[in-house]
């Protein structure tokens, strides 16, 4: 398999669910601005949205959605513990999650990122940030998103929280998540990603 990333974009978070399943896969990083991937390729040929990350699987099929990508991984090796399985009440709650994190905090810093976006649309983002974040922070007084066991929502999660300092707002002010953050970062495979797409 290869994973197409930029370097703590979105695609970190399915990098990291790869190595916590312990499933080997080449990583080739994208130029957005060029379309171009380091091992030579047209990236729009692989993923013509444009955006990663993109999961080349070994029979040529490819997949992408953030979302998408992190099911698929945490089936591969049930194992690894990644996902609670498929049709109990515990799995639906990770695809709650999943949602949550993609459409509520996920695509709410897109305008953040955009210098298309004006300050008053940024303003707005930042406000409608701040209340999904408030909502987190009383959530995450236990260890993890479900309870005590790192998922795949964990990696997602932990992935856009890190791009607050990007764009201006302070985790400090939800001290809750920023601890969060902190002990996640200190996990053995989230440390050999980062390193990795440095």
């Amino acid at each position: 398999m290869k994973l197409y990333i930029v370097p703590g974009a979105c695609s970190l978070a399915v990098h990291i669910a790869l190595r916590e399943a312990e499933i080997p896969c080449e990583l080739a990083r994208v130029e957005l601005q060029t379309g171009k991937a380091d091992d030579g390729t047209d990236y729009r040929s692989v993923n013509p949205k444009g955006y990663v990350p993109a999961l080349l699987l070994d029979d040529g099929q490819v997949l992408t959605e953030t979302a998408a990508l992190l099911q698929f991984v945490s089936d591969q090796n049930p194992r690894a513990e990644l996902a609670p399985p498929a049709g109990t009440p515990e799995r639906y709650r990770l695809l709650e999650w999943l949602a949550f994190i993609n459409s509520e905090i996920h695509k709410g810093f897109s305008p953040l990122f955009s210098a298309d976006a004006g300050e008053e649309v940024k303003d707005y983002a930042r406000l409608h940030l701040a209340k999904r974040l408030s909502y987190l922070q009383g959530v995450v007084c236990r260890r993890y998103l479900l309870g005590d066991h790192f998922t795949v929502a964990d990696a997602y999660l932990f992935t856009v929280l890190g791009w607050m300092p990007e764009v201006g707002m302070d985790i400090a002010r939800w001290a809750g998540l920023e601890r969060y953050r902190a002990r996640i970062a200190l996990r053995p495979h989230v440390v050999a990603a980062r390193q990795a797409e440095a």
